[in-house]
């Protein structure tokens, strides 16, 4: 089965590297082409093209001459902007759109990468597949209008809603515990996340389920096993950490949370068989805090 990675940051990197690991211990078959626009950013041990998936011609081009089965699509914004979210994500969607209706061998399936933050729900809500999609912010918006693109696809395709991701390279909320700016107890601010590894797992799961024949559902939203108040991570990762100073008044210091107050709920991930290799934010972080106290 071949597999387009577009975008391929981070999160698809993990994921060949875990599809490169099934085909080490079980054979599974996977061949993994990376694509981004700048090339020099991936391993040249990986086949890999210089592509923008805002350029449909050379997107066609490159469908039409590898024959993927499948295309996953992890994307950063051009820019922190309304501007750099609607060149990135809605003309990203609408140019992958053009080469999949013009090419001659066009991918059986579409990942498309999307984020919770198109969810408006600010005041504790739980939130699922099923929930309203209202949100407020920019990022939000044009997230969901990408998203509308990807569902009007003539072929399959399935959204995968992240919730905050953490992992290596990813240290701001360790910085500011060790800084001891801790969030506050009151007003209490819900937070969800997955682990990088389970969120390139999510992709690997989901390809092969496609691979077998499996049923994929349109819309998956992907986050760990345990939504919670972001001062109670403050406080937990303070004490793992041995932050000096740690008393009362320090778990009162004043920090701005930014991002939704809302429990995103993952039943239809684990109903379609996905386990996590870090069901809670308490695992992610010990294994993160081990070897080098960091990220």
């Amino acid at each position: 089965m071949k597999v387009l990675f577009l975008g391929c940051g981070d999160i698809g990197l993990r994921a060949i590297d875990q599809l490169q690991e099934k085909n080490r211990q079980q054979g599974a078959g996977f061949v993994c082409h990376g694509a981004r626009r700048q090339i020099n950013r991936l391993p040249e041990s990986l086949s890999r093209s210089s592509v923008d998936i805002c350029d449909s011609e050379s997107l066609t081009t490159l469908l039409d001459e590898h024959r993927f089965d499948a295309v996953v699509v992890t994307l950063t914004p051009l820019a922190m902007s309304d501007e750099g979210y609607r060149d990135s994500y809605v003309a990203g969607a609408r140019s992958l759109s053009l080469a999949v209706q013009h090419a001659v061998h066009p991918p059986g399936l579409v990942v498309w990468i999307s984020s919770s933050g198109v969810y408006g729900q600010d005041q504790g809500e739980w939130v699922d597949e099923e929930s309203a999609t209202r949100p407020v912010s920019y990022r939000g918006k044009r997230l969901l209008e990408a998203e509308d693109i990807i569902q009007a696809l003539p072929i399959t395709s399935c959204i995968v809603r992240f919730s905050g991701i953490y992992g290596p390279g990813r240290g701001r909320l360790l910085q500011q515990v060790r800084e001891g700016r801790l969030a506050p107890p009151q007003p209490v601010q819900w937070s969800n996340r997955i682990h990088a590894d389970d969120a390139a797992g999510v992709l690997v799961h989901l390809l092969g389920k496609y691979k077998h024949g499996e049923n994929i559902e349109p819309l998956y939203l992907a986050t760990d096993n345990e939504p919670i108040v972001i001062h109670e991570v403050h406080v937990w990762l303070a004490r793992e950490m041995g932050v000096d100073g740690l008393s009362p008044a320090a778990e009162k210091t004043s920090l701005v949370v930014r991002g939704g107050n809302r429990r995103c709920n993952n039943q239809r991930l684990r109903d379609s068989g996905f386990v996590f290799r870090y069901p809670t934010f308490r695992e992610g972080y010990r294994e993160l805090l081990s070897p080098t106290d960091g990220e």
